[in-house]
């Protein structure tokens, strides 16, 4: 079933032209290339490390959460140290990502987990959904520090290097956060009552088209590992049995301790198998949802477009004007 899902996402071939991967050893050197490639960055040519680990679980009176060590090493001259160690829990990554959507409304930044990926769990905090987000927040907070204009952002050198964030996070928005606000209004503004460019509308429908298909991969890697779970905790209640038989029949036991050999083999084989499925695809896949849902949400790019040309328009004008007002004084005096 998830094979014919996959034929239905063929535009999401690997970068090489060559179609998805079959086997579970093929998807784990696949889609772990995102991370790999991170890893191979010269170091000559990186400025900028950052390393989200040691999660510790907190509880107050009021409420549990989880914080998260955020090591950085810098050779940048902008930073006072070349290296930090602060903690920070979900909602100071969410304020950053909302401080850098607000000053930089024509980039797109990078997804964050959902704050909640875990519905009608017993325990709100387990080991594995810790280690998904830790993971998740890991490469979101690279993938900023990869980009060559989010990571100079200052509210993310802020989120790097200070102890607490409380203070920033009360401060007003700034002139880049205002206009941020003022592309949002004026994209929902335009939102309908003009026809948009062709490029535009046919990457709207290509987004949305993707969206679907890889939502639909995600929801049918999931039912199938749901399965094959199932079919191992069968498999290992046979093996013991067939042993047992072996036991009791002398001439069949060669035969029988083979079948419960077999069994004991596919079992593992079964589990190694579900281990990828869960540990590195389905991750992959989650995050290409979230980029998705990302993309769909994102201002009107025709109407970003007219507002930086007007904002640049006025800029030019107001620097003629100033020219113009200081010759027009000089000449005066």
């Amino acid at each position: 079933e998830l094979v014919s899902i996959l034929s239905l996402v063929q535009n999401t071939s690997l970068a090489d032209g060559s179609p998805m991967p079959n086997s579970p050893s093929s998807m784990v050197n696949q889609y772990r290339l995102e991370e790999d490639e991170e890893e191979q960055l010269d170091a000559n040519t990186k400025d900028l490390f950052i390393d989200v680990d040691n999660p510790e679980s907190h509880v107050t009176a009021i409420e549990t959460f989880i914080m998260y060590r955020v090591v950085t090493k810098t050779t940048r001259s902008e930073f006072d140290s070349s290296e930090y160690e602060v903690w920070r829990r979900y909602q100071d990554f969410l304020w950053l990502r909302s401080r850098l959507e607000e000053n930089h409304p024509t980039l797109i930044v990078h997804p964050l987990p959902e704050k909640f990926v875990m519905k009608g769990m017993v325990e709100r905090f387990n080991d594995d959904f810790i280690e998904t987000r830790r993971k998740a927040l890991h490469r979101f907070l690279n993938k900023i520090s990869a980009h060559p204009i989010l990571s100079y952002n200052q509210h993310l050198k802020v989120f790097l290097t200070a102890q607490e964030l409380s203070s920033h996070r009360k401060q007003g928005p700034g002139f880049l956060s205002r206009m941020g606000e003022t592309v949002r209004a004026v994209a929902n503004s335009v939102r309908g009552l003009r026809s948009r460019p062709e490029e535009f509308t046919l990457m709207q429908e290509y987004v949305e088209d993707f969206s679907n298909k890889i939502c639909s991969v995600d929801k049918v890697t999931q039912r199938i590992i749901k399965e094959q779970r199932e079919y191992v905790d069968e498999l290992k209640q046979y093996s013991p049995t067939y042993t047992q038989w072996a036991g009791s029949e002398e001439e069949l036991a060669e035969s029988l301790n083979g079948v419960a050999n077999c069994l004991v083999r596919c079992s593992k084989e079964t589990e190694e198998q579900i281990y990828h499925l869960s540990e590195v695809l389905v991750p992959t896949l989650h995050e290409y949802v979230l980029c998705a849902e990302t993309l769909k949400v994102s201002p009107d790019h025709t109407a970003i477009s007219d507002l930086l040309f007007t904002t640049d328009n006025k800029r030019r004008h107001l620097s003629q004007s100033a020219s113009q007002s200081k010759i027009k004084n000089n000449r005066q005096q």
